[in-house]
């Protein structure tokens, strides 16, 4: 799926040759060539696909939970034996380094074998005599067709570890609308999953516009959404799907803060503010954009951040060395380097510029350096905004009251750090924090995929959040039996009587 190929869409079991006639360049961020092209597919395409997931639900859904897992079994042993191709593909499309895309194709692994659980996780409640001589049981069954509409930074895990595995395991069908910007790792799996012997209609798999996409908000096949993305998008989806009565998670942006108090230990925390805020180039929703910093260790942290993030080795993804790879594509470049200039503007202290990073021999990929601000302000909009790039920004604050207040008046809270060896501040925090996902000494406090991943504010917008047991309850629905039996009281109480021919 590479030389500039002419993509196809994955729906009913096949894949199709789209019929439009737009289609989205896909790009090489190490190089800045176009590797692929995605098609916009039609309203028909996507009522199609939607049309084959609802086909495929009766069957499915009957199938026993028992032998639905057994494809995520053969599923799991087929992505570990395409591992390295995966993370090849995974590191051209989207410029993660190999170490980043690596971990992107083992979250996905990671998701499906937590979906090997759903035997368990599936069963209900139950209670005999709720009454007299009457039983209860609640069941948990699955409810349609559901869509996945999925963003380009986590290409594996998103698509594949944290909506596909839950949603079939627990016997929906899925149709993801997959980035247009790398949308080959996602038809890759689908073919995974067909070996795994998938049957045809349950994971359907293509490529549109907002507009064609706008189908699955309203369709009366579409039980429910998984949205991950932008807030404004996020927002809209959340209510416009849930006018028509549908499921919504929309897991939207961020701006995780991390406080560090003057007892924090300098080295060990500035190199897990490296890793949090300039690994996969900045571009994942858990990344760590702000630290505020208590004005006793500021000075040496800021140094300190500055000398590791210098030596970080910038170069194409794939180079099994590199550090910091590019940025998805040149326009999202170009909008992080409006955002620097913008921090510029505004009067924050330009630290370290990585506006000018070059790779010899990639002159043409998307590279930024590491980008440190240092003194920004209360009203400065690059502190406050997702950049969605490596570009770190440095409060100041003056005591552990007023970063926590700085923090939680921030309008996002998918994430929050705190980095000292205080127990009291430590508990304090982790108590007043609006972060849904807390980290104590921990930079990227993401869980593992038996508990939720649980933004709030404006990062998230439903009842029922991504993964662990808030993932089974969205793609199933109760139902409550009550029962109760009676004897065989006619026979009991009344003698079978017999004519003797007598008149």
């Amino acid at each position: 799926m590479s030389q500039s190929k002419v993509l196809p869409y994955f729906s009913g079991g096949k894949f199709h040759t789209s019929s439009s006639n737009v289609y989205t360049d896909c790009y090489n961020p190490s190089t800045g060539e176009v590797i692929a092209r995605a098609p916009c597919c039609t309203k028909e395409e996507v009522l199609g696909a939607i049309g084959a997931a609802k086909a495929a639900f009766p069957s499915w859904s009957a199938t026993p939970v028992m032998r639905r897992v057994q494809v995520l079994y053969k599923l799991r042993s087929l992505l570990d034996q395409h591992l390295e191709e995966l993370t090849r593909l995974v590191a051209t499309e989207n410029g993660k380094t190999w170490t980043e895309a690596e971990g992107d194709v083992l979250k996905a692994r990671e998701g499906t074998e937590q979906a090997l659980s759903a035997p368990s996780l599936m069963m209900g409640e139950s209670l005999m005599d709720t009454s007299s001589g009457y039983d209860t049981v609640l069941y948990r069954e699955p409810l349609g067709v559901f869509t996945g509409i999925v963003p380009f930074n986590f290409p594996a895990m998103i698509p594949f570890g944290w909506i596909a595995p839950i949603c079939i395991a627990t016997g929906n069908t899925l149709v993801i609308k997959a980035s247009t910007i790398c949308p080959q790792t996602a038809l890759r799996i689908a073919e995974l999953y067909q070996e795994a012997g998938l049957p045809e209609g349950v994971i359907n798999i293509l490529t549109c516009s907002r507009t064609e996409a706008e189908l699955f908000l309203s369709h009366p096949d579409v039980a429910g959404i998984s949205f991950v993305g932008s807030t404004e998008i996020g927002r809209h989806v959340y209510k416009t799907a849930a006018s028509h009565g549908k499921r919504v998670q929309a897991l939207c942006e961020a701006k995780n803060h991390a406080l560090v108090m003057n007892d924090a230990p300098l080295v060990r925390t500035a190199a897990g503010i490296i890793n949090s805020a300039f690994g996969c180039a900045g571009e994942r929703c858990m990344a760590l954009p702000v630290v505020v910093a208590e004005e006793g260790i500021a000075d040496a942290l800021v140094a300190e951040i500055d000398k590791q993030a210098s030596a970080l080795k910038i170069g194409p993804a794939y180079e099994k060395d590199t550090r910091l790879g590019p940025v998805v594509t040149q326009s999202h470049r170009d909008f992080i380097l409006q955002w620097i200039e913008k921090g510029i503007a505004e009067g924050a202290k330009l630290v370290l510029d990585g506006r000018k990073a070059e790779v010899p021999g990639h002159e043409k990929g998307f590279y930024l350096g590491p980008t440190i601000f240092d003194h920004v302000g209360p009203q400065m909009s690059i502190g406050d905004n997702e950049v969605f790039g490596p570009v770190l920004c440095i409060k100041r604050v003056g005591s552990f009251e007023e970063g926590l207040n700085l923090m939680n008046a921030n309008p996002y809270a998918n994430g929050s750090v705190i980095f000292t060896q205080n127990g009291y501040y430590a508990r304090e925090f982790t108590r007043r924090t609006h972060g849904g996902m807390v980290g104590v000494n921990v930079g990227i406090p993401v869980p593992v995929g038996i508990f939720p991943f649980a933004g709030h504010k404006e990062s998230f917008f439903g009842d029922l959040h991504c993964l662990g047991k808030d993932g089974y309850r969205f793609y199933t629905e109760s139902k409550c039996i009550t029962s109760h039996w009676f004897e065989e009281e006619e026979k009991k109480s009344s003698k079978v009587s017999t004519w003797d021919g007598t008149i």
